[in-house]
């Protein structure tokens, strides 16, 4: 009891003194462990200095002679040769590295330049025009590649058909006949060369003048060879074909490079003539009448006894009456299409393509209608057909009766009244 006594005491004797000792004794461990931690994390963190923001100094400019001789070293290691400066230097192969280096560097550059193309690049009077050159070429490969990937995926899904539609095909189905005489195209073309041939001994001279390349840049000369392409064709498919004349047709010129290079081995198998010499050499003056858009005479009517000459000019730069000059040269008669006459023309030119006015002509020819063969003009360029006059749908009358009556056999009687 004695012992509980002096226990109780003691504690209520010290219980003042542990309200201030408690406190200390709990900061002091608390800055302890912060220190500690301190410690730890300084040993494990590697320190990180951050520089001031008035001792950065601005990124160092690259400077333009060091580029150029980083890109030349570039493709000296391609394995390209430099272009030198020196006056002996031979252009053509300067040229060839330049349009090299333009390829380096990701210009539109073609792939593969003929010596023809080269030529024209150095005829280029700037760099610009170079580029623009360039890029027309390397316009011009692409579409040919894919024009060449377009047609063998069509040459494959054809040969997939054919042969689906000879596994589904049974011995039946093959042995089966029909009625109806099947026309295959090579006796279509068979009787087409037939006609040409006709057409080289009997039929009507029509002249195409050969002698406008120099008027003519590449694009325009490729151009007019696309008409002239176009032009045989509808020639060859109709029914009473015109003999057609190249004159003027230089050997190993631009004309008849372009020809032979799109014709390729058809160039010598084609039924019409191409020659040097000119169309005066060839036909008499008189009978010679040169169509141009720029003659002051409208041709009222077709003359089947007359040579028609044709101007073979793509002129973009519009170059008005350089055909024209020609033949007052030649002391030719010219005559123009009467466009004014019969339609409400609207905008644009009158000069038509050579396509359009071998359809032309092939119409009159045929039917002597001027209402039938200006359908061939171009709808944007007018905007309908004027009153037929009473003189030419009196001779389109004529016409047609000339044929009616022809269409009779000859020692038959047609009996006609007279009406009171």
């Amino acid at each position: 009891m004695t012992i509980f006594l002096k226990m109780s005491v003691s504690v209520t004797f010290l219980r003042p003194f542990t309200r201030f000792l408690v406190p200390f004794t709990l900061h002091r461990k608390r800055n302890l462990y912060s220190t500690v931690l301190q410690r730890c994390m300084s040993s494990k963190i590697p320190a990180v200095s951050y520089p001031d923001k008035e001792s950065i100094s601005p990124p160092e400019q690259l400077e333009l002679d060091g580029w150029k001789t980083t890109m030349k070293s570039s493709v000296q290691e391609e394995g390209v040769p430099p272009v030198s400066s020196n006056k002996d230097e031979d252009t053509q192969a300067a040229t060839r590295e330049l349009i090299e280096m333009w390829r380096l560097l990701g210009k539109e550059v073609p792939e593969n330049i003929t010596e023809e193309q080269l030529k024209a690049i150095m005829e280029c009077a700037s760099k610009s025009s170079k580029k623009k050159y360039l890029k027309f070429l390397y316009i011009k490969e692409k579409l040919k590649k894919a024009k060449q990937i377009k047609k063998e995926r069509k040459a494959a899904a054809k040969e997939e058909a054919k042969q689906a539609m000879l596994l589904e095909t049974t011995e039946e189905d093959k042995q089966q006949n029909f009625p109806f005489l099947r026309l295959w195209d090579r006796r279509i073309n068979t009787a087409m060369n037939w006609k040409g041939a006709q057409a080289m001994q009997f039929g009507q001279p029509l002249v195409f003048d050969m002698d406008f390349d120099n008027y003519m840049k590449p694009k325009e000369l490729q151009n007019a060879v696309s008409q002239l392409l176009e032009s045989e064709g509808w020639n060859r498919r109709n029914v009473d074909p015109f003999h057609i004349y190249f004159c003027n047709l230089k050997i190993d010129g631009a004309y008849q490079r372009e020809l032979v290079k799109r014709y390729g081995e058809k160039w010598d198998k084609l039924l019409l003539t191409a020659t040097e010499k000119s169309h005066v050499d060839l036909f008499p003056k008189d009978n010679i009448i040169y169509l141009t858009a720029d003659s002051p005479n409208v041709m009222t009517t077709f003359k089947h006894d007359r040579i028609y000459v044709i101007g073979s000019f793509v002129d973009k730069n519009m170059q008005p009456g350089i055909s024209l000059a020609k033949a007052k040269r030649l002391k030719l008669a010219t005559e123009c299409l009467p466009l004014d006459k019969y339609l409400q023309w609207d905008i644009g030119t009158k000069n038509l393509t050579l396509d359009q006015m071998m359809r032309i002509l092939l119409c009159l020819k045929n039917t002597g209608s001027w209402e039938e063969a200006l359908k061939f003009v171009p709808k944007r360029k007018h905007t309908g057909y004027l009153e037929i006059s009473q003189h030419s749908q009196a001779f389109v009358n004529r016409l047609k009766k000339a044929k009616s009556f022809n269409s009779f056999p000859k020692g038959s009687y047609v009996h006609t009244e007279k009406v009171a």
